[in-house]
Formats: structure tokens, C-alpha cells, sequence
């Protein structure tokens, strides 16, 4: 008995003691600060860093499968290449422990725009000759698989899989490459979006639709879709029918925000290398939390930011905090957006 009495005496003197410090702190008001520090919720990047982000090329021929590290990539954007194939270039900042990203593959033009758009340093294994010639003549700062191969990228070579799709790096030999190739490490260049902490919820707009499935079809060869995890609100990122999962985790990637509209391409050479028609403005959709809301894209130049805008006022959309998948589609195929309780719509 008197152990219980001296150990609620014991409990009563550390209570009165929290609560004469909390008094304490709060007349400076620091308990106020620590508090709203503590509750503070972790975005996807920070939105006052200036360091710049790293683009990297992956390959996504089929036979490549699994990817590497690109659940911590904060935007990827998938678009059209040649053979009905599509490639994507995933975008890290301040990541510093991403130990396989890739498979690395080679530059096609267009996706300079995007890596320009967003001032970063661009990863890629190789290239087309207008991607090389792109690259000089607009000074993209950039480390090539080609020129260092075993420095800054490696071969797993206990994938089971053809050469090509066995070149992989990761965080650390990017950095170690920035660092001796002397890469400017900082921007002044704004993010392309802002991230909204409060969620950001269209299920009461007007203009809104009810998106529990995404199908984007690339080609014959490639389709992209997406299904609405309710309870976890993020959507289940699938390629082809296949749940699109991480070589490391085994996890399957999600999407908190996508962004897809269609634009115009064609083929100009023998081997079907493609050009994009991503100069101009168009409609799309901005799909998060379970809804699609029309918006409009606008680009002015290769180097300029992409901005999007919502489409019944005009405004610039802000994003819900997480990642980001930007759907650049064919403008001959077509978009599924289904609710499970209606008809498919575009």
C-alpha cells in the first residue's frame, strides 16, 4: 500500500512539474511554437529550397520491368516514344538515399522541355543525335551512362534481362557526379507547383467528375491506368494490366495527383523517333482524391514553365501534397475517366 501511495505522489510531482514548465514556456509562447512545429505535416519537397531537382530518364520498354526508386520521386512525366513504347522521366529533390533508380535509358528531344521547364540536371544513358545536338545547343546541364558508366552509373548484371535494360544509378554517384563535373546545385526558378497542406476536395464541384478508374492508352503496345484507392486516398498505378511495382520494395507505386491531356505527335524518321507538338495550350484533367476537374495547359516556349490552370476559373491549380504523375497522351487516342456508378467519360 504505501508503494502505491509514494508512487502516485511520484506521479503527481512529475505531473505538477510538466504542468509548471508548460505554464513557464507558454508565457513566451515557444509551447504554442513547439506545438504547431510538431503538427507541422511533411510535403512532398521543400517548397523553400532552392537546390535543383534531378531528372532522370527510365526506360520503360516492357522487357525492362521492374523500375527502381520511383517512389521517391515527387513528379514523373510519361510520354509517347518511338514503337509504341513510352518513356519517363522521374523527378527527385533533396533525396538523398535512393540507392537504385532506373533502368537509365537514352534522351529524346521533347524531354528536355520538361527538364528545362524545371531547371534540373538531367540523367540519361545515351541519346538520339537531335537530343545530343539539343543538349549542347541549349547548354542542359547533364551526366551521361554513355561517358560514365562505372563512375556514376553500374550494370546489375544479375538482372536476367538484355543489356540495354540492365544500366541503373543512384543518389549518391548523381551527387558525387555534380560534385566533380562542377554542376550548378541551385535555382531560381520557382517549383512548378504549389502543394496545398489542407486537402484539396472537388467531390461538391459542379464541374467535377467522379474518377474511381483512369485509362490512358499510349499505342497498341502501352496503357497506363490508374485505380482509386478509397482508403488510402492515392491511386494504384498499373501499366499495360500489370500493377506497377518497385524492384526494391516490391510495393506498388501510387499517385496522389495526376495530370493528363493529349498532345500532338508524328514520326520523322525511318526509325519512328518522334516529334511533340507540347508548344501551345489545351485542355486536360486534374485528377485527385477520387475526381477529375477540366483544366487548361499552356506552354510558351521549350525552357518555359508548363502552367495549368482550372478550367472554369481560370485560375492556377494548386496540388495536394504528394507525388505527381503527368500523363502526356497522343492526341488520336482516347481517355477513359469511370466512376463506378456511371458510364465512362472523356
Amino acid at each position: 500500500m504505501k508503494k502505491v501511495v509514494i508512487f502516485i505522489l511520484v506521479l503527481g510531482l512529475i505531473a505538477g512539474g510538466y504542468f509548471g514548465v508548460k505554464e513557464y514556456i507558454l508565457k513566451d509562447k515557444s509551447f504554442e511554437e513547439i506545438i504547431k512545429k510538431e503538427e507541422k505535416k511533411v510535403q512532398i519537397i521543400d517548397e523553400n529550397s532552392n537546390s535543383r531537382p534531378i531528372a532522370v530518364m527510365i526506360n520503360n520498354n516492357h522487357s525492362a520491368w521492374p523500375h527502381a526508386g520511383l517512389d521517391k520521386s515527387y513528379i514523373n512525366y510519361e510520354i509517347i516514344a518511338e514503337g509504341g513504347i513510352t518513356r519517363i522521366m522521374a523527378l527527385f529533390k533533396d533525396q538523398k538515399d535512393v540507392e537504385k533508380i532506373g533502368s537509365v535509358r537514352s534522351s529524346r528531344p521533347y524531354f528536355l522541355d520538361y527538364a528545362l521547364e524545371n531547371d534540373a540536371i538531367y540523367i540519361h544513358w545515351g541519346g538520339s543525335t537531335d537530343a545530343y545536338n539539343d543538349i549542347s545547343d541549349l547548354d542542359i546541364d547533364h551526366i551521361d551512362g554513355i561517358r560514365y558508366e562505372g563512375t556514376y552509373f553500374f550494370r546489375d548484371r544479375s538482372l536476367d534481362k538484355a543489356y540495354e535494360h540492365t544500366g541503373f544509378t543512384s543518389m549518391s554517384k548523381i551527387s558525387e557526379g555534380i560534385s566533380d563535373l562542377d554542376i550548378r546545385t541551385t535555382t531560381n526558378k520557382k517549383n512548378l507547383f504549389s502543394y496545398s497542406v489542407d486537402v484539396i476536395d472537388f467531390s461538391s464541384n459542379e464541374n467535377s467528375i467522379k474518377a474511381d478508374k483512369v485509362i490512358i492508352p499510349y499505342s497498341n503496345y502501352h496503357t497506363t491506368s490508374y485505380e482509386y484507392d478509397e482508403n488510402n486516398k492515392v491511386y494504384l498505378r498499373y501499366m499495360s494490366d500489370t500493377p506497377h511495382v518497385d524492384a526494391i520494395t516490391g510495393v506498388q507505386y501510387t499517385a496522389k495527383n495526376i495530370i493528363t491531356y493529349k498532345v500532338h505527335n508524328y514520326s520523322y524518321d525511318s526509325y519512328g523517333r518522334q516529334v511533340l507538338e507540347n508548344i501551345g495550350e489545351g485542355e486536360g484533367y486534374y485528377i485527385t482524391n477520387g475526381y477529375a476537374i477540366p483544366i487548361l495547359w499552356k506552354k510558351e516556349s521549350r525552357s518555359s514553365q508548363t502552367k495549368y490552370y482550372y478550367k472554369d476559373t481560370n485560375e492556377e491549380i494548386k496540388l495536394n501534397d504528394g507525388n505527381t504523375w503527368i500523363q502526356i497522351e497522343p492526341d488520336n487516342k482516347y481517355l477513359d475517366i469511370i466512376s463506378n456508378n456511371t458510364e465512362p467519360v472523356e
